[in-house]
């Protein structure tokens, strides 16, 4: 008799292991790309002004290379380690004044887009795909002064 009620107790805690353990495997795997997330946009903040103020205001070069493709190079070497995608536009702001005297340069706004794509990806079991269907995305926006070199707006 108590060798039958130690083994329903061992097989109820199996049952229960088996239900529990893949709801927690998925709770880490989000968990882990929350963290990753989170770290990824730190660094970004951190990176994408200095980076816009240093190539934004005075490009590299001898006018041949466009500012947003300098931009976003550096961030992409900056943010390597995180796997993320990198996006600069630029937006210039119009002056009504400027119409009047065309050499007035108006403020520029460059706005730095991160992607980042949560693990596991293109992973498949039995024909299922698993993985995230949506990727993260983050936007830093930083306008400069073209007549002020290193200042930020």
């Amino acid at each position: 008799m108590l060798g039958r009620l130690l083994r329903e107790r061992s097989a109820q805690a199996t049952v229960e292991l088996a239900i529990v353990v893949p709801v927690m495997i998925a709770l880490a795997i989000i968990v882990y790309n929350l963290m990753v997330f989170a770290s990824a946009v730190s660094r970004f903040d951190r990176v994408a002004p200095d980076i816009v103020v240093a190539h934004g205001v005075a490009p590299s070069g001898e006018g041949k290379v466009d500012p947003t493709e300098a931009i976003a190079g550096q961030l992409r070497e900056a943010m390597g380690g995180y796997g993320v995608e990198v996006e600069v536009v630029c937006e210039e702001e119009e002056d009504p004044t400027s119409t009047i005297l065309t050499f007035i340069v108006s403020p520029k706004t460059y706005r730095c887009t991160m992607v980042y794509t949560p693990w596991p990806t293109g992973i498949e079991f039995a024909g299922v795909p698993v993985g995230a269907p949506l990727a993260l995305r983050h936007v830093r926006t930083v306008v400069i002064d073209p007549w002020r070199p290193g200042v930020v707006v």
